[in-house]
């Protein structure tokens, strides 16, 4: 339940502004207090007073209330919520939230929140397919809000039935499971997940690497700091961010990964490795910058130490360990085989051919193998994948 949470409701000028009404009526229902900071162009859609009925609280418009002066503080209001919901969030609304457009009430405070931030867009599809709107949403992710997005009707272009607002009970469904502690065998338990790619320097501008974003593992990170754990972050050079209470190591390499990672798992009840780690780096790295020549370059490589083995062999009885598998090729022959030599208790097996997911998307497509069987999953968002890795090992933990 959400009895005593402090929620700024952002309203903007939207047609699915009418259901904000619905969203205060369930927030209230469930015991929390509501503050509304509205846009111009909302109020063009719903009127203040509506809202003020509902929440018993003035409606926040303006930065000055009145002509003596008296104003209203946006730093005071991200100082006093608990979460910011911004339902509903226009293509405006968040291309401004995204790059710090700070012209109006709503984008001051989202500017000023020290708290959660989750935003439900409303909009067309093909205001929502636009490659600007799908970036700025990509750039609010990178800086750790939350996108409330709907779960249903997905075709093949990944994008059908999105675009509209999600459902009031669901939004309200989702900050709960948010914002709720719940009891949870994570509780107080130390989690080690590594994520994002590696960088293995050629010289001081070049390197090789891969396309991965990140975003798998920290959304584990966030799933598993949500469910009440200790969580350690590897992470590689990614632009993502995550919440204060999990303590976050930045590395580059792979041998920085290995470091990292191995001395925080000495201690630690479990560990996830998410990282997409280069199984190889160039056997010297140029001190100055490579000049183009004529002839063929040769980079020789020698092998990465493998994270996953070496903390296979490190792993107790009483530790539990969950690796990943991204294959092309024979998925579940490479993926089981993995499980057995590395020590995994499960592996979480991906595979390009399920387009639309592993890097750089929003969503993924998973089968969990252990000894025990094997389960698959629908293509979800990849916090909804991480909730689902993490109901498994929570079943082991």
């Amino acid at each position: 339940m959400l009895k005593g949470k402090k929620i700024v409701l952002g309203i903007t000028g939207s047609i699915a502004a009418y259901k904000a009404c619905l969203i205060i009526r369930a927030l209230i229902k469930q015991g929390a207090e509501v503050q509304v900071v509205i846009t111009p162009a909302g109020k063009e859609f719903i009127t203040p007073i509506t809202l003020s009925a509902l929440t018993h609280k003035p409606v926040v418009s303006e930065f000055f209330s009145q002509r003596d002066g008296t104003w209203n503080s946006h730093v005071d209001l991200g100082l006093w919520a608990d979460a910011m919901l911004i339902a509903p969030a226009t293509a405006s609304t968040i291309g401004k939230m995204a790059n710090g457009v700070a012209d109006n009430m709503l984008i001051t405070t989202y500017l000023s929140m020290k708290a959660p931030v989750f935003v439900a867009p409303a909009m067309d599809l093909d205001m929502y397919a636009h490659p600007t709107t799908q970036q700025n949403l990509d750039r609010l992710r990178s800086f750790g809000n939350t996108i409330i997005e709907p779960q249903s009707g997905f075709l093949a272009s990944g994008l059908e039935g999105k675009g509209r607002m999600e459902e009031p009970d669901k939004i309200v469904e989702f900050l709960d499971k948010a914002l709720t502690p719940h009891s949870s065998p994570l509780a107080s338990k130390r989690i080690v997940i590594t994520a994002g790619p590696t960088y293995e320097k050629i010289d001081p501008v070049r390197f090789i690497g891969n396309y991965s974003s990140g975003k798998m593992g920290f959304a584990l990170a966030e799933e598993c700091a949500r469910r009440g754990a200790e969580v350690t972050l590897v992470a590689g050079p990614v632009s993502m961010k995550c919440t204060e209470s999990i303590r976050r190591i930045d590395v580059e390499s792979c041998l920085q990964m290995y470091d990292a990672a191995t001395k925080a798992f000495e201690q630690a009840d479990a560990a996830i490795l998410c990282a997409a780690v280069a199984d190889f780096r160039p056997e010297t790295v140029a001190d100055q910058k490579i000049k183009r020549k004529e002839d063929n370059m040769t980079i020789r490589l020698t092998p990465n130490p493998d994270i996953a083995a070496a903390l296979g062999r490190m792993k107790r009885d009483n530790q539990r360990l969950v690796g990943f598998a991204l294959e092309t090729n024979d998925e579940e022959s490479n993926a089981r085989h993995k499980l057995v030599k590395k020590n995994l208790d499960f592996i979480v097996l991906n595979s390009l051919r399920n387009e639309g997911t592993c890097f750089r998307s929003d969503e993924n497509q998973i089968k969990i193998i252990s000894a025990q069987g094997e389960k698959v999953f629908g293509k979800k968002s990849k916090a909804e994948v991480a909730a689902d890795i993490i109901d498994e090992l929570e079943a082991i933990i």
